[in-house]
């Protein structure tokens, strides 16, 4: 199978994206059960992209139920180096309004520990470095792509994961303020770091549709907020996706992320003590190291 290199992650709503012209269903097992759905991989811009809906299709999982360990490594097992996921976001300050788009460079996990974070345990020790969790060059690359769209966007930014599926109460809201929080969602985590253990790099295109519930002039998040201005903003995500795809040749190349788990893998213990199987399922993950 031909190695697919570009991941994009979204909500059921970019599943038929105009600019992408699907080609195959790729049905994908891995050792941590299956996709949210089939992988369609298809074309943009004549370049080969994999898609894959985060919630499923016809949006029946919740961002509990997410399988994000198998959806990461499946688009490893593709090939892909690159993940640009899209997500809806309430904002936490005034100047990123519903609407605009955050490309956030910085991540912070307050979800409830129900998510599984690691492909790693069960005899094999991994630590990996995300310092920088979503990687810079791809995330530069992604905000040119929509400034050209015309979106208007922010640069950088702390991006909250909550564990959802409710919204956040006021008092929560406000906490996230205090601690200097931009931006808050239910999905980025563990989603960005489980990328980081696959070796791909990961940036996050993210749709402000609501100012969460700090705001006391303007309305609380309602789910019909969220899934109007997301759908306000599909042609933009769309053309923004399109443009990334077409300057990939501006943008690739071998990255710090490609080589993160070089370093990450436990040298203490004996490696000959892994057992089989857990070598044989990571092995696209960690195979070129376990050969070294």
């Amino acid at each position: 199978m031909t190695a697919v290199e570009i991941g994009i992650i979204g909500g059921s709503g970019l599943y038929n994206m105009d600019v992408f012209v699907p080609t195959r269903e790729v049905q994908m097992k891995t050792p941590f059960g299956a996709p949210s759905a089939a992988l369609v991989v298809g074309k943009i811009e004549g370049k080969e992209v994999a898609f894959l809906p985060r919630h499923g299709r016809g949006h029946n999982l919740s961002p509990s139920e997410v399988p994000y360990q198998a959806n990461i490594f499946a688009m490893k097992k593709l090939g892909v180096r690159y993940i640009i996921a899209v997500s809806a976001c309430g904002s936490l300050r005034k100047a990123f309004a519903p609407g605009h788009i955050v490309v956030p460079d910085q991540l912070v996990d307050f979800t409830k520990g129900k998510r599984a974070y690691s492909f790693f345990g069960q005899g094999l020790v991994a630590h990996v470095g995300v310092a920088n969790p979503f990687s810079p060059r791809l995330s530069n690359a992604l905000i040119s792509a929509v400034k050209r769209a015309g979106g208007i966007t922010h640069q950088g930014g702390t991006y909250i994961t909550i564990e959802g599926p409710r919204f956040s109460s006021r008092g929560e809201s406000n906490l996230f303020r205090q601690w200097g929080m931009d931006i808050v969602g239910m999905t980025t985590s563990p989603e960005a770091t489980l990328a980081a253990e696959a070796e791909i790099a990961y940036a996050v295109m993210a749709h402000v549709t609501d100012y969460d519930v700090w705001h006391e002039s303007e309305e609380s998040v309602t789910v019909n907020m969220v899934v109007k201005t997301l759908a306000a903003n599909t042609q933009l995500a769309q053309l923004s996706l399109r443009n990334l795809i077409a300057d990939q040749n501006n943008w690739d190349g071998d990255f710090p992320v490609h080589h993160g788990m070089k370093d990450a893998l436990s040298l203490i213990g004996d490696w000959g003590a892994i057992p089989d199987q857990v070598k044989s399922d990571l092995e696209p993950i960690i195979g070129k190291y376990l050969s070294d």
